[in-house]
């Protein structure tokens, strides 16, 4: 355990029989958490209030423990209003004459409409200007406002500044806005916004990322992976350890447990050091239904590792920025088609991972993350045609089918077993690790296979019942 650490279970042993706490905590829970990696629906709320309320704390500790094939129905419902497409049968009822569907996606935007799906700052759809990054930014400095809230009996939800990154925070707040506004110049109808530094003019994301090296600043993009933190929790002064566990269906050597892995989250980062602009920023899909350039600096507890599975730079630096523009804007219109989607289209659009192995495997030939839960077929606008063949590319967990050991591995944040501080887990990483590397790895009966197992034996009990009856009778 890393220092000034505690898991769940020891909060909750303590707090459980404090009246309203769980209550409060479940609430807090269920909104939206800036790595959040799970939608608390109703099934998975009713799980850890019954875990937390029968003291089951081991159980606390390795919440849910579900496989996606277990986990999927809990969200199913989101995929049954995209399939029937109510939500755009509800906007349409509610504003007679509006745009619906896919025409919806393509009608003029406004920055009204997209408001709920990317922050643009001050910047508009509607206004034509030019931004220049030559002079500091005006925006406030980092605040915990909005970012932590006291719960009570000494728990806190929300975590303070990066020593390092916060004292940046207007430049990067700047910096994510003007990239967010150029990705949207690539919405029909938009009006186009400029950014200029040193006298380089750009007009979309990768030409800003042209602009900034052709001016002297370093420009690294990281696909970063981290475990998710599920509860952004502290206690008493304390960092709270609260993972969110999948099963991954692989059986841990010499036992008869299957391999549980923290979801871990995934996102891109860019880090920015010049004469005019210090800054870093991070983009992927999150829980809050936006898919878009973001500040990143808030401190990360420690269980939580970091880990760059690739940097880019020059000429693939550019690339990338170019994708997650181009993916930006796919999400727009998806939302404009879709907007009635719960969670904002979070997981049946897909979650952090997608996006990000998406874009891996365009620039490496290789997918590393789990879970991806984008349905392909959703992503069905025309004017998306490089992103959807991208998004329908990656594998999907939607279905519960197994993962590969790459990507269970890919997805870590460390590539060294003995720097994860979560109990237990090192060792169960390393042992199917060599069990992978040898080829002796085995994998643990699915969901499908138990019902299968438990249908042949009751009807080869139903068959030995009615051989002993027909015997009896005959003998008779």
């Amino acid at each position: 355990m890393p220092a000034n650490t505690v898991m769940l279970s020891q909060m909750m042993r303590e707090l459980a029989a404090t009246p309203g706490f769980t209550d409060a905590m479940l609430a807090q829970l269920d909104k939206s958490g800036k790595k959040g990696p799970a939608l608390m629906t109703p099934a998975l709320v009713k799980r850890l209030r019954e875990l937390i309320l029968g003291r089951d704390w081991q159980g606390l500790d390795r919440f849910p423990g579900w496989t996606m094939q277990a986990i999927n129905p809990t969200v199913r419902v989101a995929g049954r209003v995209v399939a029937k497409d109510q939500g755009v049968t509800d906007v349409a009822a509610r504003h007679p004459g509006a745009p619906a569907g896919l025409e919806a996606a393509k009608s003029a935007v406004t920055t009204g409409q997209i408001k709920d799906y990317v922050d643009l700052g001050d910047y508009s759809l509607e206004r034509a200007e030019v931004v220049n990054l030559d002079t500091p930014s005006k925006l406030p400095g980092f605040t915990t406002d909005e970012l932590v809230g006291e719960l009570g009996a000494g728990v806190v939800r929300g975590d303070g500044a990066n020593a390092t990154l916060a004292p940046m925070h207007a430049e990067s707040q700047r910096l994510a806005d003007v990239l967010n506004r150029l990705s949207l110049n690539g919405l029909d109808g938009s009006a186009p916004v400029e950014v200029t530094v040193e006298g380089q003019g750009a007009k979309t994301p990768q030409d800003l990322v042209k602009a900034l090296m052709a001016t002297g600043h370093t420009v690294v993009v990281a696909d970063a992976r981290y475990f998710a933190n599920f509860g952004h929790f502290h206690y008493k002064g304390q960092d709270v350890m609260m993972p969110f566990w999948v099963n991954s269906q692989i059986r841990v050597p010499g036992t008869r447990r299957p391999l549980l892995v923290p979801v871990s989250h995934a996102e891109y980062e860019w880090e920015v050091r010049g004469p005019k602009v210090n800054a870093n920023v991070s983009w992927y899909f999150g829980i809050d239904g936006k898919a878009e350039f973001r500040t990143m600096d808030t401190q990360d507890q420690p269980w939580v590792l970091g880990r760059h599975a690739h940097e880019y730079r020059d000429a693939d630096a550019v690339e990338v920025t170019r994708l997650v523009g181009k993916m930006a804007v796919a999400y727009v219109h998806q939302h404009l088609a879709r907007p009635e989607l719960p969670f904002g289209g979070y997981y049946p659009l897909g979650v952090c991972q997608d996006g990000v192995a998406a874009i891996e495997r365009k620039m490496t030939g290789k997918d590393t993350l789990f879970p991806n839960t984008a349905d392909g077929a959703l992503f069905d606008d025309p004017r998306d045609a490089e992103i959807n063949q991208l998004i329908k590319a990656i594998p999907k967990d939607r279905e519960g089918g197994v993962p590969e050991p790459a990507r269970i591995f890919g997805s870590l944040p460390t590539a060294d077993f003995n720097a994860i501080t979560i109990p237990g887990l090192a060792a169960d990483l390393e042992s199917v690790h060599a069990a992978w590397q040898d080829g002796s790895l085995e994998r643990t009966p699915s969901w499908i296979r138990k019902v299968t197992l438990r249908v042949v034996g009751v009807a080869a009990l139903g068959t030995l019942a009615g051989v002993v009856v027909w015997r009896r009778r005959r003998n008779r």
